[in-house]
């Protein structure tokens, strides 16, 4: 089977999708399939890596982003779609490549859209309140969501909080969980020399691993270290992540003991950061998974998430929620923190042990099997099908 694979929003310090792209790829190449991932870069370029052929097109940086790129050149997409010819097609994208679904179903592609985050709660966290409060933002995102429906075969959702808004709208979508590389995250990692680089001796280790912008809310994190501080409850946070709200984020941490990494580059390192930490916090409200709090589990190590999120469902019983407020975040921490430790440890690795990457992938693949029909025959199924465009293109 070919799979192609298509983002924006995609570059050296993305987060959940460049992994879930990754991954996605992988594990399609071990199980025998090609796999073509295209993506916004700072100039074009064709390369093979280890999830697959990357082919990246230059796109510009969309303003006030934190550094993220949106293809432009959508023609140019169209074209090296044409030369793959793909038997089935992914996006992640609500924006300048959404259109590609409609390029897709007039070739006979069965396509799959996938729903990263909730329209609704984008548009809510990048309008001003003020309008956000006029606007009626659950019909202007039921209308996208509404075109989304009718350019894709199939919308993926990977979480019930991620498929409520396409619900709301009557559509039906397939369920598909994100997974966690399980040997890459793992308690064992757990580094007491990194720890005491880190912290104090005594101090409870917090991380935020997020992208400093206003839709994650990171002053709730460093908000509940306030009021942690406050109580006499001795804690650090640690964040790791930039973005466009960084400068106020760590105007509004001054004199807290809020530490600011910037990107982690480097898995090993923050592997061993996650499974060090005491607790992560995920404060954002609209995250449709959270792939840092899963990978926080997988290394053994509880996660606070937002109540108002997909989080809750995703971390389990390996995890605490709280209200969007820093009194609740704060509650919600010392919870975590007042459980037995092995305990709490022990809890949050088996709730990631449910979700391996190689789930994910079955998944998919039986996904895009039942789209092209139940077997690959050379002449019914995905094989004859990319035979047949081929003839069609060369006039046979």
């Amino acid at each position: 089977m070919r799979i192609a694979h298509i983002a924006n929003f995609y570059g050296p310090t993305s987060g959940g999708l460049r992994t879930a792209m990754h991954e996605l790829g992988r594990g399609y190449r071990e199980r025998g399939h090609e796999f073509l991932m295209v993506v916004p870069g700072p100039h074009d370029a064709d390369e093979e890596t280890e999830y697959g052929r990357r082919v990246s097109v230059a796109s510009p940086v969309l303003p006030l982003s934190g550094g993220y790129r949106v293809i432009s050149r959508v023609a140019q997409v169209r074209e090296i779609l044409t030369g793959f010819s793909p038997d089935v097609l992914e996006v992640s994208d609500r924006t300048t490549l959404r259109g590609l679904g409609t390029w897709a179903a007039r070739r006979g592609v069965p396509s799959a859209f996938f729903a990263h985050e909730r329209a609704d709660g984008a548009l809510a966290s990048h309008l001003p309140g003020w309008l956000g409060g006029v606007l009626p933002l659950g019909r202007i995102a039921d209308a996208h969501n509404r075109g989304t429906s009718r350019r894709f075969a199939t919308i993926v959702c990977t979480t019930d909080y991620a498929a409520e808004e396409f619900a709301r709208i009557g559509r039906e979508i397939a369920h598909v969980p994100l997974g966690v590389d399980l040997d890459r995250f793992h308690p064992s990692h757990h580094d007491a020399a990194l720890r005491a680089e880190v912290a104090e001796p005594g101090e409870a280790l917090l991380l935020m691993a997020s992208r400093l912008s206003a839709e994650k809310r990171p002053d709730l994190a460093v908000g509940a270290v306030r009021v942690l501080t406050e109580r006499g409850r001795r804690v650090r946070l640690l964040s790791a992540g930039t973005g466009a709200i960084e400068s106020a984020v760590r105007a509004d941490a001054a004199g807290l003991p809020v530490d600011f990494l910037g990107f982690v580059k480097g898995r090993s390192r923050f592997a061993r950061l996650l499974a060090t930490a005491d607790a992560v916090i995920a404060p954002g409200p609209i995250e449709t998974f959270g792939l840092a709090a899963l990978e926080a589990l997988a290394s053994g190590t509880p996660a606070v998430v937002n109540a108002a999120s997909a989080l809750p469902e995703v971390v389990g019983y390996g995890g605490e929620p709280a209200e969007g407020t820093p009194e609740a975040f704060a509650d919600a921490i010392e919870r975590v923190l007042d459980r037995d430790e092995p305990t709490r440890r022990a809890a949050a690795r088996a709730r990631a042990e449910t979700m391996p990457w190689s789930a994910t992938v079955e998944l998919m693949l039986a996904l895009h099997t039942r789209a092209l029909g139940a077997d690959l025959d050379p002449h019914t199924g995905a094989a004859g099908r990319r035979r047949a465009r081929e003839r069609a293109r060369s006039g046979h």
